[in-house]
């Protein structure tokens, strides 16, 4: 992101041309439970309390006429816990680093973007067993570097690019390599340039809300196409392009493959995630997941364009991992 400069904010701006703006959130109650990932939890809002009552406890919200009967204000507040990963989302460095051997001693160490430790820079949460709630037996990680305020103090704004990947292979599921990804954007006319941050259309979000929160898994397990993090091929050009990050509407940005059983007798390690590796570890490459594309896609294909302003800053939220956000297009 340190190649969205100045010029790469006012190269946006220049493609403000009808004044349109596009919500490319999800609402963050989607996907819908916990069927997508198990791991992941989706909002719920508890009110607050005000003198041991619920800030909702006279129906509406708390009112001060309880304090002083000639008072007339009636006050609504709330407290929300869910993922900060849960739905449209930024990926902070400090999301996904790799056991590599970094002091060339034979012994892998936990290592993220830059050299940065999981045992010195990115802070476990110290276990409590006594927590109450499962969510709470871990508290207090937390990332002393890398961690996703620094993407919101940079502000996210810039020229976006889009590449239409359903429009070519609809939305069945697909792994996309550098041939193929080349082709699209030939096609389409779409070019990539130093610090453009670069979107992928793929349709999953568009088929995920249509699901109404009730999120069919083998259904989506089928659905839309992703970047293909074994191609070589394509790794290159990632870094080569010097784009800024990698977006899409989809879960991980590249298609995630079943795990496979170890082979007897070790063979080479390998990441489970290689794009994620090669971004997030190798390259500092910020990832942004299940953004909601379609409506934007279809008005620029439409309108025979592929670039707009994007304006995308995460929460400015101290040793986050990650964050929702709330990304805007502007044509």
């Amino acid at each position: 992101m340190n190649l969205v400069d100045a010029g790469k904010v006012r190269e946006g701006v220049a493609e403000v041309k009808a004044g349109v703006t596009f919500c490319l959130s999800l609402p963050l109650d989607v996907p819908g439970g916990m069927t997508l990932n198990a791991r992941r939890m989706p909002p719920r809002l508890y009110a607050t309390l005000r003198d041991g009552k619920s800030a909702g406890a006279q129906g509406y919200g708390w009112s001060y006429a309880s304090e002083d009967p000639s008072l007339t204000d009636v006050v609504c507040d709330e407290v929300m816990l869910m993922n900060t990963q849960y739905s449209t989302q930024w990926d902070s460095l400090a999301h996904m680093g790799s056991r590599f051997d970094a002091d060339g001693d034979g012994e892998a160490e936990i290592v993220f973007y830059n050299g940065f430790r999981g045992d010195r820079d990115i802070h476990p949460a110290a276990e409590d067993p006594h927590a109450a709630a499962p969510w709470a037996r871990f508290p207090d990680p937390k990332a002393a570097v890398l961690g996703i305020e620094n993407l919101a103090r940079h502000g996210a704004q810039g020229r976006g690019v889009l590449v239409d990947l359903e429009h070519h292979l609809g939305r069945q599921r697909k792994a996309v390599g550098y041939d193929e990804l080349m082709r699209i954007m030939q096609a389409d006319g779409v070019e990539v340039e130093p610090g453009d941050m670069v979107c992928l259309h793929t349709g999953f979000a568009d088929t995920l809300l249509a699901m109404n929160r009730q999120p069919d898994v083998k259904r989506l397990h089928d659905t839309g196409s992703g970047l293909d993090g074994n191609d070589p091929k394509l790794l290159n050009w990632i870094v080569d392009v010097r784009l800024a990050c990698l977006i899409a509407d989809n879960p991980a940005v590249e298609l995630v493959e079943a795990p496979k059983l170890a082979q007897p007798g070790g063979g080479m390690k390998r990441p489970r995630l290689p794009l994620h590796e090669h971004c997030l570890f190798k390259n500092g490459i910020h990832l942004g997941e299940l953004w909601y594309l379609t409506d934007l896609a279809r008005w620029l294909r439409a309108a025979g364009r592929s670039r707009f302003l994007l304006t995308a800053p995460p929460l400015r939220l101290p040793g986050a991992v990650g964050s929702p956000a709330t990304p805007i297009a502007t044509v």
